[in-house]
């Protein structure tokens, strides 16, 4: 019986999703099929799309998702989480291979740079999975996600305007794309059937996702447009089709890349990888807590790293979590990743049984499918309501989005991370501070800002620094103690009100030596009240309890405020009128 407690144990550890399977309950067998076979309808049109977005052949879209599906059922730890293909991805799967690719590139390279890029990716997740890193996914703010998500929706619409117009260009950068999609257009590149077609598929999407979302409104655009290539003869009509895909199961293969290849393929899969684990835990949480559950980020990194490891054995490229395919399947009635294993049987069923299943579908509709799904990335309302609430992180979001369009998804990516982690720096650099006073009939001491009437002891100021203090702000704390050190009238005590200070570095140590020294010879003394006791012992460590003095420091603002009350007889006073 020990054994066996111990294998559950490594199963539900390490392979969750082989322990869902040991306790599946057979009345969840009929819901998970149905949403099997309705996610199938999703999958298959939208891999294809966006292995198309990322630069690759259709075909390896769906070799992406049948492999994505297996290692997720078996490693990851939702239980009706979608990986797959994805349209935030294909931008940047697209910015690191076909660089390396060049113009009119061999096919099988782009793939095997893609699978490389799986490989790498899941590996880089699967040991930030055992190394207990998921906070990374903490490096995006929200405010520089919406902005990368807004840059990244714009830029692929702009790239998938020429499809749906019929015709392609060969351009770099987002100006540089409109101005080829403008020249083409101009010069009469369009196809009026192909811009018929696409257009109407993408209205189409849009609306039946307003009017009827629980209708796959991609579902019902791919199956009529097929009908109407077949109508009306579109492929003679200058429309390019989808064409029969090749049939059969990928072979497993070790992709094969240059050592050349390697710095641009490990910078775009850390980023591929930041942007996915971002994206998964924030979606895998969120349909967690309707379900009443948690979510381990370590364990869904592992699942992440799996799934883009087994796409990149068979000709994939890297995946991320699809939160409306997610919700489809939730929709669906979805129960467990057995979803997502009958999604995958069935795309295999195709590719064996039916390789001609889509030979008609319209290029123009994959584009409509791709241009739908980034409208869905954007998030103007989002933005909107950051510019009400906060203008600091409109502006951050703004930044994020033009480090997008100007700069590329990869680098857009690096200029979102580094806006929010200098965003973090900012708040602590320039921490809010603040004067404390007493306001009758409200307990405890409060900003004078806030409460402009607040009385405060003659000779003693309550000084507040809402941040830890370290080499950055050390400078900023000094010169706001000796601020008020200098003013009228003068304090004979400063009472640091400490409790929000979580830590104390070497440097602002030293800094607060000094300052005692120098507040001292002004004959202001330098008192601390509520420090908490890590930093306390930090501080004693460090030498400065015993320089500034034990007598110093005290448990409590009441402890403080009754010492020096006792030592100098001082009263509390209401400001002066005026002041």
């Amino acid at each position: 019986m020990t054994g066996h407690r111990r294998a559950g144990r490594f199963e539900s550890t390490f392979v969750p999703g082989l322990a869902t399977l040991f306790s599946y309950e057979a009345r969840w067998l009929p819901k998970d099929v149905v949403a099997g076979l309705v996610l199938t309808a999703l999958l298959v049109p939208q891999g294809m799309a966006y292995a198309e977005l990322a630069g690759l052949p259709a075909i390896t879209g769906l070799y992406t998702s049948i492999l994505c599906l297996l290692g997720y059922a078996l490693f990851g730890p939702s239980r009706i989480l979608v990986l797959g293909p994805d349209s935030a991805l294909g931008p940047m799967i697209a910015a690191t291979v076909l660089p390396l690719v060049g113009a009119n590139g061999d096919p099988a390279r782009a793939v095997a740079l893609a699978s490389a890029l799986a490989l790498m990716t899941g590996t880089i997740t699967m040991l930030a999975g055992i190394g207990k890193l998921g906070f990374v996914a903490d490096l995006i703010s929200k405010p520089t996600m919406i902005g990368y998500m807004n840059g990244l929706a714009l830029t692929i619409l702009v790239g998938q305007l020429p499809k749906i117009f019929g015709f392609s260009v060969d351009a770099e950068g987002f100006l540089g794309e409109i101005a080829a999609f403008v020249g083409g257009v101009s010069s009469g590149e369009m196809v009026p059937a192909a811009l018929v077609i696409g257009a109407s598929g993408l209205i189409l999407i849009l609306v039946l996702q307003r009017v009827t979302p629980r209708i796959p409104g991609v579902l019902v655009v791919v199956v009529l447009s097929i009908i109407a290539a077949g109508v009306f003869g579109l492929a003679a009509r200058g429309v390019k089709l989808v064409g029969v895909l090749p049939q059969g199961f990928p072979p497993l293969t070790v992709p094969h890349v240059g050592l050349s290849d390697l710095a641009l393929l490990v910078g775009g899969a850390f980023g591929i990888a930041l942007v996915s684990l971002a994206d998964t835990i924030s979606t895998s949480t969120a349909f967690a807590a309707r379900a009443g559950r948690t979510v381990d980020g370590n364990r869904e990194m592992t699942g992440i790293g799996v799934a883009n490891i087994a796409a990149g054995l068979f000709q994939g490229f890297p995946v991320s979590t699809s939160g409306s395919r997610t919700a489809v399947a939730e929709q669906a009635g979805a129960k467990t990743q057995v979803t997502g294993l009958v999604g995958a049987a069935s795309i295999t069923l195709i590719l064996l049984l039916a390789p001609g299943l889509l030979r008609n579908l319209p290029q123009p509709t994959l584009a409509a499918v791709v241009i739908a799904a980034s409208l869905s990335l954007s998030d103007i309302p989002g933005t909107l309501r950051l510019f009400r609430l906060r203008r600091t992180e409109f502006y951050l979001s703004i930044a994020a989005f033009a480090g997008v369009v100007a700069l590329g998804v990869l680098v857009g990516i690096l200029v979102a991370v580094a806006l929010s982690i200098g965003n973090v720096f900012r708040r602590a650099w320039w921490p809010y501070e603040a004067i404390l006073g007493r306001v009758p009939g409200i307990a405890g001491y409060h900003d004078i800002n806030s409460y402009p009437h607040a009385e405060q002891l003659t000779g003693c100021r309550i000084f507040r620094f809402d941040a830890p203090v370290f080499f950055a702000n050390a400078r900023t704390f000094r010169e706001q103690l000796t601020e008020i050190a200098r003013s009228d009238p003068h304090p004979t005590w400063i009472i640091i009100a400490a409790e929000p200070i979580t830590d104390v570095d070497v440097t602002a140590a030293d800094m607060l030596s000094d300052l005692d020294g120098t507040l001292d010879a002004c004959g202001t003394t330098l008192v601390f009240a509520e420090l908490k006791d890590p930093v306390r012992r930090k501080l004693d460590r460090y030498g400065l309890i015993p320089a500034i003095g034990p007598s110093h420091f005290f448990p409590t603002l009441d402890d403080a405020i009754e010492a020096f009350r006792r030592e100098t007889g001082a009263e509390w006073v209401s400001p002066r009128p005026g002041r």
